[in-house]
């Protein structure tokens, strides 16, 4: 991504993203999940991002919020990395719901799911970054 630029539009700036995700690996995967807190936890390699996208969870009660803390532990315990949800504008109960939900899922599956999750998030901070 960093050797196309300048990208002269937005578009095109999203289209040599979706390019780069397509050839991603498994490993490669992980290494960006990597990058993200826990959700209901502060930190990641944006931490002020992430804050702002979290921001409805941690309206959250003190037992919504333990409930979200120890099935991210069950989570990872499950699949091996951090739960991955674009959570802009989501609150806590409809993320813990949606982490439950995913909890049936095979790896493969959950892998290609929080990929797809990772691709919300980085468009949505793209387009923040672009759009001020």
């Amino acid at each position: 991504m960093a050797a196309g630029r300048p990208y002269p539009t937005v578009s095109s700036l999203q289209a040599a993203a979706e390019l780069a995700w397509r050839d991603l690996s498994d490993a490669d995967w992980l290494q960006a999940f990597a990058a993200h807190p826990r959700v209901g936890e502060a930190g990641g390699h944006a931490p002020a991002s992430s804050e702002r996208e979290q921001s409805k969870v941690r309206q959250a009660s003190a037992e919504t919020l333990a409930a979200l803390a120890a099935e991210n532990r069950e989570y990872e315990r499950r699949f091996g990395h951090v739960f991955l949800i674009a959570a802009s504008g989501r609150g806590a109960d409809e993320i813990l719901a949606a982490m439950r939900e995913r909890m049936a899922n095979d790896p493969a599956t959950e892998l290609r799911v929080a990929g797809a999750e990772q691709r919300k998030i980085t468009r949505l901070r793209l387009e923040r970054l672009l759009n001020g």
